[in-house]
């Protein structure tokens, strides 16, 4: 009987599943953001927050610990450089799972498990695209004036910088080419 023993196993041994495990965290941590099934996502959590709780206090042997479950250098100084700082203050819920709808080879329910902090989307800082489309003001009015009134604009400053016997100059020092034609060819 197996009373009491509620962790997913993910459909593998021990070994495997600690390997899945540590390669998700490492994806993770490197890149902020990956989409994976919501049953691994929810394992990965619970996972990988012990670690940035860890990654707070940089010390060596917090270091140690950290890499011995991730097993990648590169993952766990990513973890003490950029994502400890970020979140110090916050005590928990480090990471974030938002469902994405079903897979389509075997309607596995799938994710996308984040950080909280590095979501600029969730957070305070807004993006540039956001930024510009907050800036536009936002009318039902026709603009059909204000594009007319810029292409008279640009057509006198057009009249005004562009003098008319250059181009000629142009065209008369230019080689002629023959016409293509489509004589001969079959369609």
């Amino acid at each position: 009987m197996r009373h009491n023993k509620n962790f997913n196993h993910l459909g593998r041994q021990a070994g495997h599943r600690k390997a899945l495990m540590s390669n998700m965290a490492s994806s993770l941590i490197l890149h902020k953001r990956i989409e994976t099934t919501v049953a691994k996502a929810k394992a990965l959590r619970q996972f990988v927050e012990p670690l940035v709780t860890k990654s707070k206090e940089d010390t060596t042997h917090s270091r140690r610990v950290v890499f011995s479950y991730l097993k990648q250098k590169e993952a766990v100084t990513e973890l003490f450089r950029t994502i400890a700082p970020k979140i110090a203050e916050r005590n928990g819920g480090y990471t974030r799972i938002l469902k994405t709808g079903f897979r389509l080879g075997d309607a596995a329910e799938m994710c996308i498990i984040e950080f909280v902090d590095f979501n600029e989307a969730y957070t305070l800082g807004v993006t540039p695209a956001a930024a510009a489309a907050e800036a536009k003001p936002k009318t039902r009015r026709s603009r059909s004036k204000k594009t007319t009134d810029a292409v008279e604009d640009a057509t006198v400053v057009e009249k005004k910088a562009a003098p008319k016997a250059a181009p000629k100059a142009a065209k008369a020092s230019a080689p002629k080419v023959a016409k293509k034609t489509n004589v001969g060819k079959k369609m």
